[in-house]
């Protein structure tokens, strides 16, 4: 992996990279070149790589929960998924690059397990095979198509009612008219026809054609000047200088140290961005009574001079968004199928793009370039695939003191860390924030170009019409954060909060009163639980072994959006599916087996793995190790202004403090400076 930082640049470039540097394999480091050609070169003398082989994906094996930055006793282990173009049975294998081992070996069944995630080649394969089946070339024929105009998109297959189908890799097709190299072809759908392939037996199941529908023939090229007119000129340059560079330092790597805040910022190709032992060195636990149960650090709190030691206190052993569904919800039966597992099915890891300065960030920027594997073993670089900067967020806190005459003010700044991918027609970006009194958000950009079909009429109620016969239908974007508590190292506890309205009587003569209820969720089968925006429904994630200095357990509590679940039937195929997507919180006791929420193999498994599985063990987590995921997510009722292509909607949740911290954390931030105007 490799570093680079480049200063105040407003140019849209590539910017200037540099060759990935050498480092000692910590605990959590990113993945190195050299281990991912180990780990091909352990698959091969263990007689489990053959030249039909692919890898499906191949990441690090987290280390044992609670290791922190022990780097003692490293044992670099990675998890392959090894699937066979010939039809072979795919493996689930396990490995060690620093004993240069496998470790375990199992070999699946996936008319039971679920197919291997979605290979690239496979893409292209479902054209090429359409290409040469007489139906598909019968219904494009009778379309007036060409074929050489035709491209078809390769679509995850879901499981439904095809018996045909279990225990082989089937994705299906809908097609999409290119009328030249750089036209849009979501503008042209070729509405009424779907067909279903085999791409490992290389042969067509079924070519389902309902009858020719007229192909919407608005062009969406949205860099055309007949649809972007001339470009504006009025904006000025808005230029982000940090003379002296950022304050937050890279170590290692991939450890970082922001302002309070530590973390070891870790890349999977499945998950994408994950965080790693995100901690806050809080100067004042424990000051007042010594009841703060902190990790002492030894340290003090990095500013000169400061004498008060710092704890370097542990909130979060492990931070990632696990799984992201994209369920549709129109009843043709040319899409009624569609259900789209960007992270189990696709791997939203392995598509992140490669990071311009100027253009997907701005201001001083730190990169990261991760490194993955492609299909082959061999080691792949997406250069500059992670971003990190400060932002400047407006007030931190403010004050104009009548009796005092002390006029207060200080502003907010976050860390960002982010990534973006592109997953067919949708583009996300992945934000994870860290805000200077201990908030942490995430937030979920959704950009790029909607899913296209032809409109059947002004009042469908299933899409919106985009343009003349051109439709979108209505879906969600659901996501699935799993957040591995660690709140000073202890065990934890989780309580939801409801806001509660107090009737008017005895004790309320004026009716005024309003007070709040927590319920602790004791067992994983009470612990899959509602949002509930009308009752200002939160939940409280609290350590009962550490006290702060009032004797309340340290906690944090994590603020939902409150937007829809999955609307889909709960009968539905993609709600067995997609089961995490039905609440939006579930509680599970920390299993390291147990990483995602719809289970290891998604693409083409029935339903039933994941958080169903786990939950029905109704663990003990009251007081436990425990695992919270949370649901949360759009439903995209489509607009024209989403047209030709979408401007960035946004979703996501908080964590913040509740009680974690003695007094305010921020007291020591310092009064604004700007150009000499602020003097406060």
């Amino acid at each position: 992996m490799s570093t680079e930082t480049t200063i105040h640049d407003h140019a849209c470039h590539e910017a200037e990279g540099v060759e990935p540097e050498a480092q000692a394999a910590g605990q959590y480091a990113l993945a190195t070149a050299a281990e991912v050609s180990a780990a091909r070169g352990i698959l091969e003398r263990a007689g489990l790589w053959h030249e039909t082989t692919r890898i499906a994906y191949l990441g690090l094996v987290d280390p044992p929960r609670g290791r922190g930055g022990d780097h003692e006793g490293i044992d670099r282990r990675f998890r392959a998924f090894l699937h066979d173009v010939a039809g072979a049975a795919p493996h689930d294998v396990t490995l060690s690059v620093t004993r240069g081992e496998v470790d375990s070996d199992v070999e699946l069944d996936t008319a039971v397990s679920g197919e291997l995630p979605v290979l690239e080649e496979e893409f292209e394969a479902v054209e090429e095979i359409l290409n040469a089946d007489p139906r598909w070339l019968a219904a494009l024929e009778a379309r007036g198509l060409a074929v050489s105009t035709v491209r078809v998109a390769p679509l995850s297959a879901g499981v439904f009612d095809y018996p045909e189908e279990k225990g082989r890799r089937i994705l299906r097709g809908l097609a999409f008219v290119q009328e030249h190299e750089t036209d849009s072809p979501w503008a042209h759908p070729v509405d009424g026809l779907v067909a279903y392939v085999d791409v490992v037996n290389r042969s067509v199941d079924q070519v389902l054609d309902f009858g020719v529908v007229p192909v919407p023939a608005e062009h969406g090229n949205f860099t055309d000047p007949e649809l972007t007119g001339p470009i504006r000129t009025t904006q000025k340059p808005i230029e982000i200088i940090q003379a002296e560079g950022p304050s937050f330092t890279v170590m290692g790597g991939n450890h970082v140290e922001w302002e309070r805040w530590s973390l070891d910022v870790g890349f999977d190709v499945r998950e994408g961005l994950v965080l790693h032992n995100i901690a806050f060195d809080d100067a004042s636990a424990g000051q007042s009574t010594g009841q703060g149960a902190g990790q002492s650090t030894g340290q003090g709190t990095g500013e000169p001079g400061d004498p008060r030691p710092a704890r370097r206190r542990r909130i979060l052993d492990r931070a990632s968004i696990a799984e992201m569904v994209v369920p549709y919800g129109d009843p043709s039966p040319v899409r009624s199928w569609q259900n789209y597992f960007d992270t189990g099915e696709y791997l939203v890891g392995q598509f992140a793009n490669s990071l311009e300065l100027g253009c997907d960030c701005l201001g001083e920027i730190t990169y990261l370039s991760p490194v993955v594997s492609d299909a082959f073993g061999r080691p792949r670089t997406i250069a500059n695939g992670i971003c990190m900067h400060e932002e400047d967020w407006s007030i931190l806190s403010k004050h104009s003191d009548l009796w005092s005459g002390v006029n207060y003010v200080r502003r907010n700044r976050r860390l960002v860390i982010s990534f973006f991918t592109t997953i067919g027609n949708y583009d996300y970006g992945f934000y994870w924030y860290l805000y200077l009194d201990g908030t942490i958000e995430f937030e979920a950009k959704a950009t790029g170009v909607v899913f296209t079909s032809a409109q059947p009429s002004k009042d469908y109620p299933y899409s919106s019409e985009m343009a003349p016969g051109l439709g979108a239908p209505f879906h969600q974007h659901l996501f699935s954060a799993r957040l591995d508590f660690a709140l000073d190292g202890g065990p934890n506890r989780v309580e939801e909060e409801d806001a509660v309205r107090v009737p008017m009587g005895p004790g309320n003569e004026r009716g005024n009163a309003f007070t709040r209820k927590r319920t602790v969720l004791a067992r994983e089968l009470e612990a899959a639980r509602d949002a509930e925006p009308a009752l200002g429904r939160s939940w409280v994630v609290s350590n009962p072994s550490s006290l702060n200095r009032l004797g309340e357990p340290v906690a944090y509590k994590i603020h939902s959006q409150g937007q829809p679940t999955l609307l889909a039937d709960p009968a539905s195929s993609v709600a067995g599916r997609a089961a995490f997507a039905t609440k939006a919180l579930w509680v599970t006791q920390y299993d390291e087996a147990e990483r995602y929420p719809t289970g290891d193999f998604v693409n083409q498994h029935p339903g039933g793995a994941g958080l169903p599985a786990y939950q029905a063990q109704d663990r003990d987590i009251d007081g436990t190790d425990l695992v919270v995921w949370h649901t949360f997510g759009l439903t995209h009722f489509p607009r024209p202004e989403d047209w030709p292509i979408m401007p960035v909607d946004h979703v996501g949740f908080k964590i913040r403090p509740e009680g974690f911290f003695d007094r305010s954390p921020v007291l020591d931030v310092p009064a604004p400076v700007s150009g000499g105007h602020c003097h406060m």
